[in-house]
């Protein structure tokens, strides 16, 4: 039975939840403080690999169900934004488990990098936010859901509400588990770099280069409880000379930007439903640096808990 109903939260995992949930038939209203393009999401590097998130058993499965997604989209890419790119991921001495059963080419290397580091070079999905949270809105639209900028103070309390607000949960939901993980990242020009690189040998200094479709994300930072918005200068100098060092095609690019976005980081990904006396809500939050890693999955599972209820 369609049911109407009230998504809060436009960043990837919103408009997910909110185009499986329109194109299943039910009638789908997103309200937001804050535009695809303004969210923590258009930070993103968009790189498929879990991050910053539990529980690991349901990660892998949320991961591999958007892998499938994602590979049906790169079709397009052009249109869709996500493309498959081969890449290294450096820093995991043991074989990452969030790849198995999937298609992605996983081989070990010994010295893929001038200090030698250990890692595995793979193909997987990288997704150009700029393109790709566009592509989601338009296909809303095309089923019959309605953006809205819209800031709220409190969670609606009547009807069904899908609440898909990241940071601002910890507010909006009373939720004091949640927190904020800083990243800072530089959008570059591409002097011709095809592959990715993401080394989390130092889980304080992460570092990645992550090749898009018209410009490289370059990372970045991990600050947990930093609120921060406004780059830092001196951090940016910083991540770029780490990316340097690790791509040093890099040096022949030009920096565009650098921006901040605040992952919004909990001990484990809330996917609840709670029942009031006049509404219901279905709570999808807390994904950590796994947002576009796990959003497709955690979509499919809010989809079910709503079908119970409709």
């Amino acid at each position: 039975m369609a049911a109407r109903i009230t998504v809060i939260g436009a960043g990837v995992i919103g408009l997910s939840c909110a185009v499986r949930l329109a194109e299943a038939g039910h009638q789908v209203d997103v309200m937001a403080r804050e535009m695809p393009l303004e969210t923590t999401s258009a930070v993103a590097g968009g790189l498929w690999q879990p991050f910053l998130a539990e529980p690991a058993d349901l990660v892998n499965r949320w991961a591999r169900s958007t892998y499938q997604a994602f590979a049906e989209l790169s079709d397009d890419h052009d249109r869709t934004g996500v493309f498959q790119r081969p890449g290294y991921l450096l820093g995991l001495p043991e074989r990452p488990t969030f790849a198995d059963g999937l298609p992605v080419g996983l081989t070990p290397i010994s010295h893929p990098h001038p200090d030698h580091r250990s890692g595995w070079h793979l193909t997987v999905p990288i997704v150009d936010m700029s393109l790709y949270l566009p592509y989601l809105v338009e296909r809303l639209e095309a089923a019959g859901g309605t953006l809205t900028r819209m800031p709220l103070t409190a969670l609606p309390t009547r009807g069904l509400v899908v609440n898909c607000t990241g940071l601002a949960s910890r507010a909006l939901a009373a939720d004091p588990t949640v927190y904020p993980v800083r990243g800072q990242v530089l959008r570059m020009s591409n002097p011709g770099i095809s592959e990715w690189w993401a080394d989390d040998t130092d889980p304080d200094t992460l570092t990645y280069v992550l090749p898009q479709s018209r410009f490289i994300v370059v990372g970045g930072t991990a600050q947990v409880d930093d609120f921060e918005t406004t780059p830092d200068e001196k951090l940016g100098a910083e991540i770029l000379e780490r990316a340097q060092r690790l791509v040093p095609a890099l040096t022949r690019a030009t920096v565009l930007s650098h921006r901040v976005g605040l992952r919004p980081g909990r001990p484990k990904i809330r996917l609840e439903t709670v029942k009031g006396a006049d509404g219901t809500i279905v709570h999808c939050y807390g994904h950590g640096g796994s947002g576009v890693t796990l959003s497709w999955g955690c979509a499919d599972d809010v989809l079910a808990e709503v079908s119970q209820l409709a």
